[in-house]
């Protein structure tokens, strides 16, 4: 069914952020701190599975409050900044002083990698004249990771839960896309990789295309094949 309008979401939809030892290596050798890589690897894999990943997992045997604050960390900036740092200390970081540069690296445009696909989907779809907007449960602004990979140019919005105060699936999420677009629900798709949250809008009427959640080297062309469906 040809569709006059897509929303996509962005983690594990269009972008997937750096693995978790990338990410850690990257702001401990920026920093200069002296660790070998065998700890490298080794505090990546804790962090990771402690849940103090942005994007990765969620969090096991945190407290209730930060549990709380990992929940709630798309509603705005103050909170995802206090769940993600606040992890970072409860998983015990040996190297407290990289908590700021840490959660700071993963908002960086040179942290997120598209998909193979995705910058070829979103040209298509938007020289089609099918509007595209850009759905997504984050705690920050987006649309410089967009500008630095010459994707921006393909979004007509961005409906980012911190700037709405609301989380998908809530309905209120896509509400604010559907309006934007200035399209119906049924005339709009949604696009992404989470059963629950992005499922939200085939309550309102809109058909949902899944992606799995694959590292980038696993999955190139999910978002092609999707698009047979969408034009």
């Amino acid at each position: 069914m040809a569709v006059k309008g897509c929303m996509f979401d962005f983690n594990c939809t269009l972008f997937h952020l750096e693995d978790a030892e990338s990410w850690l290596r990257a702001v401990v050798e920026d920093s200069g701190t002296a660790s070998d890589e065998a700890e490298v690897r080794l505090w990546a894999q804790r962090l990771r599975d402690f849940g103090a990943v942005p994007g990765g997992p969620a969090p096991r045997g945190a407290d209730p409050e930060l549990m709380r604050l990992w929940q709630e960390r798309d509603l705005d900036a103050v909170r995802h900044r206090a769940a993600y740092t606040g992890l970072l200390r409860a998983a015990g970081l040996p190297w407290p002083e990289l908590i700021g540069p840490l959660y700071e690296r993963h908002m960086t445009a040179p942290a997120w990698q598209p998909y193979p696909d995705t910058t070829e989907v979103l040209r298509t779809v938007h020289e089609r004249g099918v509007g595209v907007a850009v759905v997504s449960n984050i705690g920050y602004d987006l649309r410089p990771i967009f500008r630095h990979h010459g994707m921006d140019a393909y979004v007509d919005t961005y409906v980012l839960s911190f700037e709405h105060e609301v989380q998908k699936p809530d309905a209120g999420l896509f509400q604010v896309a559907y309006e934007q677009l200035g399209l119906a629900p049924a005339d709009v798709a949604m696009v992404g990789d989470d059963r629950v949250a992005d499922a939200g809008a085939a309550a309102l009427g809109s058909p949902v295309h899944f992606v799995d959640p694959l590292p980038i080297a696993d999955r190139p062309d999910a978002l092609r094949k999707v698009l047979m469906h969408l034009l």
